[in-house]
């Protein structure tokens, strides 16, 4: 186990003097442990919500704050960590039951990105705000072509819908099949149907980022010429 940590470190790029702290931000709760990585969770997510707002206020010094809200929306969400998790190889270190993982737990974008903000969350508990700050932020700069509103803020139902329109006349409907956790961590799986057919189903933190997931997945479909 701590070959594998150091691993993960080394990618990170920092090194953990409280081995607890990783461990438990590598924890997901079908572990069974008398900890698990949901409280740093909570945590990482204000910190990285603070992190990529103050990059954005100095980096756009000319945006207006509905601008800037939109850039760090399209950053600091499940799609956005679990880009870095999966840049990180996250996957490989989360402890899981063997539930979760023969049910495909560590490629599940939800709990990558869990983790990633676990991740975070502990590493601001040891080593502060700038530590944190400069690991993220070289994250995100580095797997990122260009930071900026028409790079990053693609609004994929507003495209599905023109897609359908053109081609069937008619626009999609989005229905909520499913909604698990508790309210603080609640996740809401959504279908989007065209013409009575299921083309794309998605999971997400709020009914909007599933929606935007399973459009994305809808417009790559019929693009590619699918039905």
């Amino acid at each position: 186990m701590n070959n594998n940590i150091e691993t993960l470190e080394k990618r990170v790029g920092y090194e953990f003097k409280d081995k607890k702290l990783i461990i438990e931000a590598l924890t997901h709760k079908s572990y069974k442990q008398p900890y698990d990585n949901e409280r740093l969770e909570f945590l990482g997510d204000a910190v990285m919500d603070l992190i990529v707002g103050e990059y954005l206020y100095k980096k756009f010094s000319k945006s207006d704050e509905g601008k800037l809200s939109k850039i760090r929306a399209s950053l600091v969400n499940e799609t956005g960590f679990d880009k870095l998790a999966r840049v990180l190889k996250l996957g490989e270190h989360i402890l899981l039951s063997n539930a979760e993982e023969n049910n495909g737990g560590r490629e599940k974008s939800s709990l990558l990105s869990n983790a990633f903000e676990a991740l975070m969350g502990a590493i601001y508990l040891e080593a502060g705000l700038k530590t944190v700050e400069l690991i993220a932020i070289g994250l995100i700069e580095n797997n990122h072509d260009e930071i900026s509103l028409d790079s990053l803020f693609r609004d994929y139902k507003t495209t599905l819908q023109e897609l359908t329109q053109a081609r069937f006349g008619l626009t999609p409907l989005y229905k909520v099949m499913a909604s698990r956790g508790p309210d603080h961590l609640k996740e809401f799986e959504v279908a989007v149907f065209i013409e009575d057919k299921e083309y794309a189903r998605a999971v997400g933190k709020s009914k909007k980022i599933a929606q935007q997931i399973a459009a994305e997945i809808a417009v790559e479909l019929l693009k590619g010429g699918s039905e």
